[in-house]
């Protein structure tokens, strides 16, 4: 009886262990920490996000495969309790055509990334360069 309890708690405590190393995939994002300028520099493509909730991007390809665009509009942070948090950016005007948004996954403080596949490598890594 005793080895069943012992080999019971054992494994209670690797299925915890295994759902904390599983949520914390991803540092912790604080919005007030995002605006700044983020930069790939194999592409040249560039995002500007602004304190005041605006963006504009310039040479990017949200899909890796299709020509670089400029786009603008505005941005915001979803802390989504079911996926990973993301940036939403809701393009207003520019070169994406019938594309409304985009989202944009922060990799901890310095990166963002494009996902034209969620479940595949990011399509861009965007480096942040400065701070507004």
């Amino acid at each position: 009886m005793m080895n069943t309890r012992a080999g019971g708690r054992w494994l209670v405590a690797a299925l915890s262990a295994s759902a904390v190393l599983a949520s914390g995939c991803t540092a912790p994002v604080d919005p007030d920490q995002l605006p700044g300028v983020y930069r790939d520099d194999a592409t040249g493509g560039e995002i500007l996000l602004d304190s005041d909730g605006t963006f504009s991007a310039t040479d990017v390809s949200t899909d890796g495969s299709s020509d670089p665009a400029d786009f603008s509009g505005r941005w915001e942070f979803v802390d989504s309790p079911t996926s990973d948090d993301f940036v939403y950016l809701a393009v207003e005007d520019g070169g994406l055509g019938r594309i409304g948004g985009v989202q944009l996954y922060p990799d901890g403080r310095s990166t963002l990334e494009f996902h034209a596949d969620p479940d595949g490598p990011p399509s861009l890594v965007l480096t942040r360069a400065t701070a507004p």
